[in-house]
This record gives C-alpha cells, sequence and structure tokens, in this order.
C-alpha cells in the first residue's frame, strides 16, 4: 500500500515551481505519496510547531523551535545571496528612530524577525500580520515602518515606501555567508529510509524543474493569480539555485551559523539534536 505524507509548501512561486514535479508524479517519488496542502509560510510554521506536518517548508526561525521533532533535508530550500527581508518606510528614516514604534511584520517565527531582533535587540513593538497586508498597513499610518518579504522586495517603491535596511546585505557583511530563508523538513519519526527517499525524490524535483522551467507555469500562476509573470520569474530567479538542489558545505555552514546566533541571542532554544537525519 501507497505511504501517503502530508506536503505544506507556500503558494509563492520558487516554492510552486520547485514542487510541481514531485505532486505531479513528473520524478521517481519511491513508491510515496503526497497530500499537498498550500499556505502562507507563518501559517506552515504554525502548523510544522503542532508537528500536524509530515514534510513542510519553514523558516529557519521556526526550524530553531522543532529541530527535536523534524529534521532538516539537504534539497528545497530558500538561501542565497541578495534575497533578504527588507524594512521599509513612508518616509526615509534611521533604524535607530524605530525603537518603541510600531512595525509590521510577516509572522512571529519567520526569519524576516529573526533577523530583524538580530540586527537591533531594542526594537521589540512589532505587529503581527499576513506578508501581503504590510505595505498597506504601512502606507495608511497604522504602523511606523514594515518588514517586507517575498515579491514585496520587487514591488515596494511602486508605492512610494522607503527601503531602510536589507537584512540580507546586512547579514551577508556579518558573515560573508548566504542568507538562510527557509527550508523543507521531514518529521524525525517517519524513520530516516522514508525521509532519505522523500530527499532523493524532492532533489529530483528541483532538477527537474530548473531544467523544463515552462511545464509548471500554468500551476505557479493558479497559486499567484495576483503576481504578474514578470514578478513571478524574477521571484524564481532569485530564491531557485543550486542551495535549492543542495545545501553543499556553505549552506549548511551558513544555516549552523543562523542558529548560533540566534541561540546565543536567547531567541530559540538549544538543542543537540543534528540538523540533518
Amino acid at each position: 500500500m501507497t505511504q501517503k505524507l502530508t506536503l505544506g509548501f507556500s503558494p509563492c512561486p520558487n516554492d510552486t515551481f520547485m514542487f510541481y514535479p514531485l505532486v505531479h508524479n513528473l520524478v521517481d517519488t519511491g513508491g510515496l505519496a503526497y497530500q499537498e496542502r498550500l499556505e502562507d509560510v507563518e501559517t506552515l510554521n504554525q502548523l510544522a510547531l503542532k508537528g500536524e506536518l509530515d514534510i513542510s517548508k519553514v523558516s529557519y526561525h521556526a526550524l530553531g523551535q522543532i529541530r527535536d521533532q523534524y529534521a532538516l533535508l539537504r534539497s528545497g530550500s530558500a538561501l542565497g545571496r541578495g534575497c533578504g527581508p527588507l524594512l521599509v518606510a513612508a518616509d526615509n528614516i534611521d533604524p535607530t528612530d524605530l525603537h518603541g514604534r510600531a512595525i509590521a511584520v510577516p509572522g512571529r517565527y519567520t526569519t524576516a524577525l529573526l533577523l530583524l531582533r538580530l540586527f537591533d535587540p531594542a526594537l521589540h513593538n512589532f505587529i503581527v500580520m499576513p506578508f501581503n497586508e504590510i505595505m498597506d498597513a504601512v502606507l495608511k499610518g497604522h504602523v511606523d515602518a514594515g518588514l517586507i518579504i517575498h515579491e514585496s522586495r520587487f514591488t515596494y517603491q511602486g508605492f512610494g515606501l522607503h527601503k531602510l535596511l536589507d537584512l540580507g546585505e546586512w547579514w551577508e557583511g556579518e558573515t560573508n555567508l548566504p542568507l538562510p530563508l527557509g527550508g523543507i523538513v521531514a518529521r524525525r519519526s517517519l524513520g530516516a529510509e522514508t525521509i532519505t527517499a522523500v530527499e532523493r525524490a524532492l532533489r529530483g524535483g528541483v532538477e527537474y524543474a530548473r531544467t523544463h522551467p515552462g511545464e509548471a507555469t500554468r500551476y505557479i500562476g493558479e497559486h499567484a493569480q495576483e503576481m504578474s509573470p514578470e514578478v513571478c520569474a524574477s521571484h524564481i530567479d532569485l530564491y531557485v539555485n543550486d542551495f535549492s538542489s543542495d545545501l553543499g558545505d556553505e549552506g549548511i555552514r551558513a544555516i549552523s551559523t543562523l542558529l548560533r546566533c540566534a541561540e546565543q541571542a536567547g531567541l530559540i532554544p538549544p538543542s543537540s539534536v543534528p540538523l540533518f537525519i
């Protein structure tokens, strides 16, 4: 009997692009079947925190909270250079002027918020809201600044907003490493054999997607209906790269460094469990 696993990923173009081959059986799945669930990344973080998904995309901040229950896979990550979250505001002010002022953030367990807290621990007045509502909240004056992710980094200038800080640039300057944003995790209770099969199939799916980039166009568009084809393409180009196929030594170093910094700052609990199965 085919084993069916719950699989969570976001409707963002980079995820639908990478997972299309896997969920449509265009690669060898190793005898596994997947029940897909598409949610925004913070919802996925919350579901993984509750242990409700077998396989899921999560923020690396969330991974720091669930390392004992979930193992990281070496494929499917959003990790790279020039892809960091942006802090924006209606006025071109210094980020230190935001101490005590309201900042909209895309989720409590997003890597974006973790980076902002690492950048300046004095920032604390965070208002959590869906990522696609943040720019509007800034424009209407409901918050003093917003931390934007995903396609918003391609469109914020059209809203007349000012970039106060690029957290990717800050991270790369501090560490000389690429920025880990999100990765794919699997419940450790699935066992090493199943997790290895999932990882092999996912890597095959990512490689298939990158060599057949046009096949997922309709699927991507169905889940990104308010995004122009140009923004979709820019999104995929930015977030799908060699690290998505395999983290490699540099990617693993970047993730370990981020988690170590978060532990030292008291933002995630320490863990002695290995990242991988």
